[in-house]
């Protein structure tokens, strides 16, 4: 299992605020119509449970809540992150004032329904790899305003993080190399280096994209590079690349990740090329929700 820390509560916390604001919870007209004030302030009892099987994340929501109606209500969490669950698994009990709760509840299974989904789908990748070594990434193809929670269900899910954004990583593409021509390669990442240096950029890593071996050969000649991003290449070409790094005596020192068009079913032909990475963009661009529900109990 990879790190799963969760995201700053600050963070959590500016989520959850958001949505219920979007969802007009300080309005539940429907939960004061029903309701009587502060009537049912200590019996209201709910439980979260799975309709379907998979893998959870989701503990620092549950956190959040708590943390942000202290007087109104208490959850009881019975889950760890990155734990798989069966259908009807018993993720957690709220009790408290039933108006506070029902305003919550479908903020509430919108997060956790969301994040199950990702941590689910990411978890069946990192099983498809089997025992390769390969590590599963995922991208930047998140819902826009939710990258540090996306990435937290793929790490609940046993995936690993690619880079967080623009700033902190420096992934090299076509678009950027538009105009190169043959040879051309190593020298503008040199220059590129030189530039990161100049203005005192120190990235966790520079990954550099290809699209056949010739420009595969080039780059792994140039210095600097930690990553190099195989785009779209059947597997004859990444077991040819995975040779030719291996053979340059480079295994170790320069990682080959594969990304464009992986597929669950693609992954364990993938991961027996002598690749390190793949990235998926679908963890976090195609996950389904898990069903989750939240019901009253006497």
């Amino acid at each position: 299992m990879t790190r799963i820390h969760p995201p700053a509560q600050a963070i959590v916390h500016k989520h959850l605020e958001a949505a219920l604001a979007e969802d007009g919870f300080e309005q539940d007209i429907t939960s004061r119509a029903t309701i009587p004030p502060g009537g049912d302030r200590d019996g209201g009892r709910f439980e979260l449970r799975t309709r379907e099987a998979g893998t959870f994340a989701g503990a620092a929501i549950l956190n959040a809540v708590a943390e942000r109606f202290p007087d109104k209500l208490t959850v009881a969490c019975t889950i760890d992150d990155g734990e798989t669950f069966p259908r009807g698994r018993l993720l957690a009990t709220l009790a408290g004032d039933a108006r506070t709760i029902l305003g919550l509840e479908r903020t509430l299974l919108n997060f956790l329904q969301r994040l199950c989904g990702v941590a689910t789908l990411t978890a069946r990748y990192v099983a498809a790899v089997g025992n390769t070594g390969v590590r599963i990434f995922d991208t930047r193809k998140t819902i826009p305003g939710w990258r540090a929670l996306d990435k937290y269900a793929v790490r609940c899910g046993g995936g690993w993080n690619h880079r967080m954004g623009l700033h902190d990583a420096v992934l090299i593409k076509d678009n950027h190399l538009a105009g190169a021509g043959p040879g051309a390669l190593a020298r503008m990442i040199a220059e590129a280096r030189a530039r990161l240096a100049e203005g005192g950029h120190t990235p966790a890593f520079v990954e550099v994209e290809v699209d056949d071996l010739v420009q595969f050969r080039e780059v792994l000649g140039a210095d600097g590079v930690d990553v190099i991003l195989l785009d779209n290449f059947s597997l004859e070409q990444m077991r040819e690349a995975a040779a030719i790094r291996d053979a340059a005596g480079l295994r170790g020192r320069i990682e080959l990740e594969v990304s464009g068009g992986v597929t669950l079913e693609a992954v364990p032909a993938i991961a027996t090329t002598g690749i390190d990475r793949i990235a998926v963009g679908a963890l976090t661009h195609s996950a389904p929700a898990i069903d989750i529900g939240l019901d009253r109990i006497p």
